[in-house]
């Protein structure tokens, strides 16, 4: 149907020629665009309501009154890649976890994950790579949050997060004992396409780039420069991902792309993870929360996983 309703807008809405490169960009940008906002809409709305019983100060006493041997780490990791787009996500959260006494590592655990892995982008993933790509795209994700929260942890730096920290909770939103269920879904609804408006943008202009790429770019480019026996493919993509920003969504358009056109998929998985996971923007923002020594070791360990992460899928696919 989408097929369809991409033709349709194409050839006969905007009467462009078939077989012809404008063609080829407008049909992949119509046809993404719809079925990524229309994927994006369903999951966002279900995430809201999970996260709605699911509530930031009830995972926080979870993981502060419990001791579980290695598990927290990994319930971290988790709580971060289903709460990618919560107000109270990566820095506030990061205040909250630490002022609830939670072990720093584990909560780096849970600000490495976030960014890394979304429900809108495993979607995304699962239609354009399958399901076997996906979930080692998941898996390796938890990984990289699990090893590096407890190499973080190991490293004893407690010390260099900022002093105002201990002193400012998150001040998440609290559920009404007296909201009606129509009151609460139309407050999900609301938060959902609050979040549906922020990321749009993002995964519109990942979608254009996409299908300039698709359009313009000639088959095989990309193979000249990019190959799995170039070590130094996957670092390159990681350091010129550094200075982008965007999410998960908004740059897998761009990697399924990339891929097209000859990158391996390992390397352009790097490229997109570093784009959402070590960003510039996000690096400037963490400076406020942590001494340098910390964000030193946070965005190395992170640097470190991705990369490994690129060199496996190449490996393995």
């Amino acid at each position: 149907m989408l097929t369809q309703l991409a033709d349709f807008l194409t050839f006969t809405i905007l009467k462009i020629e078939p077989e012809t490169t404008q063609a080829a960009v407008v049909h992949f940008f119509l046809y993404d665009s719809i079925k990524i906002l229309l994927l994006l809409i369903v999951i966002t709305h279900f995430m809201s309501l999970l996260r709605y019983y699911l509530p930031i100060e009830k995972m926080r006493a979870f993981l502060t009154s419990h001791k579980f041997y290695g598990a927290d780490y990994f319930l971290a990791t988790i709580f971060g890649a289903v709460t990618p787009f919560c107000s109270c996500s990566s820095i506030p959260l990061f205040i909250g976890f630490v002022e609830a006494g939670i072990p720093l590592g584990v909560t780096l655990s849970f600000l490495i994950t976030s960014p890394l892995i979304n429900e809108v982008a495993v979607a995304l993933f699962i239609s354009m790579f399958g399901w076997k790509v996906t979930l080692l795209y998941v898996g390796a994700g938890i990984a990289v949050g699990m090893i590096g929260g407890m190499i973080l942890s190991r490293m004893r730096l407690e010390q260099y997060i900022e002093e105002f920290v201990q002193k400012s909770p998150c001040k998440c939103k609290q559920k009404s004992e007296k909201s009606s269920v129509v009151s609460i879904c139309l407050m999900l609804s609301k938060d959902a396409m609050g979040i549906v408006k922020q990321v749009a943008p993002f995964v519109l202009i990942g979608v254009m780039v996409g299908a300039l790429i698709h359009g313009y770019v000639p088959e095989g480019f990309f193979e000249q420069y990019i190959q799995k026996d170039n070590l130094f493919a996957v670092p390159a993509a990681v350091i010129l991902a550094v200075p982008l920003y965007a999410n998960a969504s908004g740059v897998i358009p761009i990697i399924e792309s990339l891929v097209d056109k000859g990158i391996p998929l390992g390397t352009a998985l790097a490229f997109m993870m570093a784009v959402v996971g070590l960003s510039l923007p996000e690096a400037l923002i963490l400076k406020k929360v942590m001494k340098l020594k910390l964000l030193l070791a946070f965005f190395g360990v992170v640097t470190l996983g991705i990369m490994l992460i690129g060199y496996g899928f190449n490996i393995m696919l």
